[in-house]
């Protein structure tokens, strides 16, 4: 077949480009290279099958002539990350909002089958835990810029339900929960990749907050492996889905769990929410999926658990920081 993969040069693109190439496909990926970054991909660059383009998705000819090439799409390039959110408010929501309309545009007028990569912070401060597909989105005031993403992701998830049920475009949604692994960035804030680093280093290991907010982790390739599924799976259409782990863990105990794997020497330091990010800031206390409706679907369910998937990005930052030292 023939895929195309919007920031396919980002953490999650990379690897769903390199597992599609891998299994024989042709792949087309577009990236402008903001959050997405050259190295995720050299490796890949002279693969026979691979189609590098270095473009914004706002090039409507060069996405048109992309779609139109592809039998399916994986639609992955967004604005991505607390840091970069809290940041750039403007430009998350008109990178999210625009290219979600410009590719299910585009796909509508040959029918082309669209997953979209969705969140789960569009949950918001919801306390319906877990969380299912079908639950209510309780989000904070506008006037706080950290659900600004959250919004934008949500507006996407209407559009793809309403492309699917007005001009009968085949989409998909899906939620992901705290994916991490090898090639992802602290760049913009991601909690893991910055806590390896912090620890290998035996630098201060920076909470937020009280450290008491917990999350669940999941490893990348999980996550490739329920986007091919449901990808293949056409009773997906017009349906929503989480992809995530139930392995709960508070972001204290993650960094006490990094510092003793690594063997560092690290102090854990607190850093108020408001000096990491901005005053007023809030964040969601419990994020922890239901995979009820996946795993029904099309089987799956996570098969790295936390010990696995932190040792994949230990070795992967490592790995780096060796290269980076000088023969």
């Amino acid at each position: 077949m023939n895929f195309l993969v919007t920031g396919g040069a980002g953490f999650i693109g990379s690897h769903l480009t390199e597992r599609l190439l891998n299994a024989g496909h042709n792949v087309a990926i577009i990236d402008d290279l903001s959050t997405g970054s050259i190295r995720n991909i050299m490796h890949l660059r002279q693969h026979p099958k691979l189609e590098c383009v270095i473009d914004t998705m706002m090039n409507g000819p060069v996405l048109s002539e992309l779609v139109d090439g592809a039998d399916a799409i994986f639609h992955l390039a967004a604005a991505v990350g607390v840091k970069l959110i809290v940041e750039s408010p403007a430009r998350t929501i008109e990178t999210n909002i625009q290219c979600t309309e410009r590719v299910l545009s585009a796909a509508a007028k040959k029918k082309k089958p669209v997953i979209i990569t969705s969140t789960s912070e569009v949950y918001g401060k919801s306390t319906d835990i877990p969380f299912r597909e079908d639950g209510d989105l309780v989000l904070g005031a506008t006037s706080r810029g950290r659900w600004s993403y959250a919004c934008s992701k949500a507006i996407d998830e209407f559009l793809s339900i309403a492309y699917y049920r007005e001009k009968r475009l085949p989409t998909i949604v899906v939620r992901l929960f705290n994916t991490v692994g090898p090639r992802q960035t602290a760049q913009y804030g991601m909690v893991v990749p910055r806590f390896v680093s912090q620890a290998l280093a035996d630098r201060p290991m920076t909470v937020y907050g009280d450290g008491q907010q917990s999350r669940c982790f999941t490893h990348v390739g999980d996550v490739i492996d329920a986007l091919i599924g449901l990808q293949e799976f056409t009773g997906a259409y017009g349906e929503v889905f989480n992809i995530g782990h139930t392995e709960e863990i508070t972001i204290l105990a993650l960094a006490e769990k990094v510092r003793d794997m690594v063997g560092s020497s690290s102090e854990i330091t607190f850093v108020p929410y408001d000096q990491a990010y901005e005053a007023n800031f809030e964040d969601m206390s419990r994020r922890v999926p239901s995979l009820c409706k996946i795993k029904k679907a099309i089987g799956w369910e996570p098969s790295y658990n936390l010990d696995a998937i932190l040792e994949s990005v230990i070795e992967y930052t490592r790995s780096g920081m060796l290269e980076a030292v000088p023969a």
